[in-house]
């Protein structure tokens, strides 16, 4: 997973924060000059997918098929080739790149460098498959004007990072704890990023959620802990973030996973602290057990 690259950021908006602990600066109450925006970063998983924001663009991409060797190729094995053309970098500028997440279109991503195209292009694969995966990480805009994507009204989001990866690769690149069976271990491992997607209105735009989404693609020790509390015949019941003791000028949050004894319903719990207070998160205490105060 590799880092990008950064222009000027795109003028934010300010949404309410999600938490009140520890507070965000907010605009001054009159208004005026000196008031602070906000920002609100983003880091969510989903999938990149290019659309036509209007006919005219449609049709010459058209015509761009038309003047390329696409013979015996699927729709989408030349909607690849003719975007890797450089000669064909005008169309990319052109296109309007959705963010979906669980499938329900939810961003419109444009790269802060002019060079991150690159990247948005390499999220078109030549043959998809259900398991491919996109991480993006940026700040949250405004609403896309209508004219943008077609009639598409959803929030801009300018990208300092995107990088594409499909769930298999993920899994395999997860290191194994000793004396684990590998295919048990991926289940293990293949169930918990699963859940993780799919914790309701995960659009990775709040704390917790940007969060849960560092640390599934980003931390394995949270795999290896599933992983031995399996073996141990505990089933992992609970996700949960919630605002640090430890937070001060910083916005640190516990992520808290919580394993139930399938015999005995004892329940364990294991956390780590994340520091999400800027665009980039970063770990800031290793998994250890956890303990209700």
């Amino acid at each position: 997973m590799t880092e990008t690259s950064a222009m000027e950021p795109m003028e934010p908006t300010a949404p309410e924060p999600p938490i009140p602990v520890p507070p965000r600066p907010t605009p001054a109450p009159d208004g005026g000059a000196g008031a602070e925006q906000t920002p609100t970063f983003v880091f969510a998983l989903g999938r990149v997918a290019p659309r036509f924001p209007s006919l005219g663009v449609e049709k010459e991409f058209a015509q761009a098929i038309g003047r390329g060797d696409t013979d015996g190729l699927t729709d989408r094995q030349a909607l690849h080739r003719i975007l890797s053309d450089r000669s064909n970098r005008y169309l990319a500028r052109q296109l309007c790149w959705c963010f979906e997440i669980e499938g329900l279109s939810t961003y419109i991503l444009t790269p802060r460098d002019p060079g991150d195209f690159d990247l948005l292009i390499e999220a078109v694969r030549r043959d998809p498959n259900p398991n491919d995966l996109d991480a993006v990480i940026g700040m949250l805009g405004p609403i896309a004007p209508p004219e943008a994507c077609n009639g598409l009204m959803v929030p801009l989001v300018a990208f300092d990072q995107l990088y594409s990866f499909d769930r298999d690769s993920l899994l395999a690149s997860i290191p194994r704890p000793e004396n684990a069976d590998e295919e048990q271990f991926h289940a293990t491992a293949g169930e918990l990023i699963d859940r993780i997607m799919q914790l309701a209105d995960n659009a990775g735009a709040t704390d917790e959620h940007r969060v849960l989404n560092y640390l599934a693609v980003r931390y394995d020790a949270v795999y290896a802990q599933t992983a031995e509390m399996h073996a141990r015949d505990f089933s992992l019941t609970a996700v949960d973030v919630r605002p640090s003791r430890l937070s001060g000028a910083r916005r640190i949050f516990d992520a808290i996973f919580s394993y139930t004894n399938r015999r005995t319903d004892v329940a364990e719990r294991y956390f780590c602290r994340v520091d999400a207070s800027e665009r980039f998160l970063h770990l800031v205490t290793k998994l250890s057990p956890y303990y209700e105060r």
